[in-house]
């Protein structure tokens, strides 16, 4: 075996350490490219998912002010409904404490031409009537109690039926 000359196996070293460092410091300068580019990528990300949030808030505020504005267009018709429902209420009532006091009397026209009905009534109204127009015949008191009632709910369901319409055209507006 022949013997390597020292200085050889020292330049050897020298390369390799010298190749190593290369190496270590090549290593070094790509760590640093890349971290500097995950660091721009997670700028871009945090500015895009911010963008993203803010535009959400927006949407969402958007949606929150839609919505205060129907509620306050749907409270709006139901008060005016309410006052329409109490109207009709309290003109009932007053109508039907007139019937009660005898201050108001319900009449029907009757057909004085009518021979089916069996009792002949006179064609002309009486000298001391105030109705103009043909004979009529007073309802009883408690007749006239029923038919108000009845128009009294005929009243109540026609106004609840025009609110629950203007809720639909609120709410599909």
């Amino acid at each position: 075996m022949t013997a390597v000359p020292g200085r050889l196996i020292g330049v050897a070293v020298l390369l390799a350490v010298v190749g190593g460092g290369a190496a270590a410091l090549a290593w070094q300068l790509q760590d640093w490219r890349y971290g500097q580019q995950l660091a721009e990528q997670a700028q871009i990300q945090g500015e895009t998912l911010n963008e993203l949030t803010l535009a959400a808030a927006a949407q969402q505020r958007a949606e929150q002010d839609k919505r205060l504005a129907l509620e306050q267009r749907l409270a709006t018709s139901d008060q005016t409904h309410y006052e329409a429902l109490t109207n009709a209420q309290k003109d009932q009532a007053r109508l039907r404490d007139r019937l009660a006091t005898s201050d108001l009397r319900l009449s029907v026209l009757i057909d004085a031409t009518d021979s089916a009905g069996g009792c002949a009534m006179p064609a002309a109204t009486e000298a001391g009537s105030v109705v103009h127009g043909g004979t009529r015949a007073r309802l009883d008191p408690a007749h006239a109690q029923r038919i108000i009632g009845i128009t009294d709910d005929g009243d109540r369901g026609l106004i609840a039926l025009a609110a629950c319409q203007a809720f639909v055209r609120e709410v599909n507006r």
